[in-house]
């Protein structure tokens, strides 16, 4: 499976509203009402010539449009840069958007720190796919296939007994963004075992959603895995049958927190 390349064009966000010098200010805060959004980038015959953001609004002296009060000196982006080179640029810079254009300064696009954190699951989830999908090979003596694919939510079987519910709350905001990592999910037979993902997969399913979006490693024969006779032992055949822990948090959180509190302790 050939991955994305890591430039800013592939996740950047392209339907962008923008607005013209000439706006007026006050239309600008209306737009920012019904919209949610507290900037937007200036464009004067299709080319970037600014951003006006709510700040200028607030903080500048008032003027009757947009021209009086944008900001002019501007970090952007070409789409042909590295996703890799535009994290640096914003995290030196300390900004959350980046304005993107073309070669002929058209604007384009924007990137945020939220596609930023899209690139990297989207770029690194394919290494640990590949990884598994070696390993089953190796151990089994096969070739594999692999497809990245919606998997019915009800035909996943789980292999792990227990979930958390704080993580499960993480995993139900990152479904609701779109930023939810792909499931690993191995097909054997018929069947289709859950390898890595269960917070996802069982979020989805308390949602009601009815599929999740799942890299599959297609065994192309029958083989009874070893995590499916795990996980008969603990009689883990739904997601009901996984236990939710929801009166403790995940046990690297908890160490954390267990860590600051030996801290405090021993300071007083």
């Amino acid at each position: 499976m050939a991955e994305k390349k890591s430039y800013v064009k592939y996740y950047m966000t392209k339907n962008v509203i923008s607005v013209s010098p000439n706006t007026k200010t006050d239309e600008i805060i209306n737009l920012m009402k019904e919209s949610h959004h507290n900037s937007y980038p200036v464009v004067k015959d299709n080319k970037l010539v600014g951003m006006v953001t709510a700040f200028d609004i607030v903080a500048k002296p008032w003027t009757e449009t947009v021209d009086g009060i944008m900001t002019t000196k501007l970090v952007v982006a070409n789409q042909d840069l590295s996703i890799n080179d535009a994290s640096r640029v914003m995290f030196r810079r300390g900004i959350s958007r980046m304005p993107v254009v073309n070669g002929e300064g058209e604007l384009v696009g924007i990137i945020t720190n939220t596609d930023m954190v899209r690139s990297h699951i989207e770029r690194s989830t394919p290494n640990k796919v590949e990884y598994f999908k070696r390993t089953l090979e190796q151990l089994y003596g096969i070739k594999t296939t692999l497809k990245h694919i919606a998997v019915e939510t009800d035909k996943l079987r789980p292999t792990q007994d227990r979930v958390y519910a704080d993580e499960l709350e993480g995993r139900a905001y990152e479904l609701e963004k779109g930023l939810a990592e792909p499931a690993i999910v191995v097909k054997t037979g018929d069947r289709w075992i859950l390898v890595d993902g269960h917070h996802r997969a069982v979020a989805s399913a308390q949602r009601g959603y009815e599929t999740v979006d799942s890299y599959v490693i297609d065994l192309g024969q029958d083989i009874r895995l070893g995590m499916e006779k795990t996980a008969d032992k603990a009689g883990i055949y739904t997601f009901d049958d996984i236990e939710i822990i929801d009166d403790d948090k995940h046990p690297l959180i908890a160490l954390t927190e267990s860590l600051q509190d030996q801290e405090s302790k021993g300071g007083n």
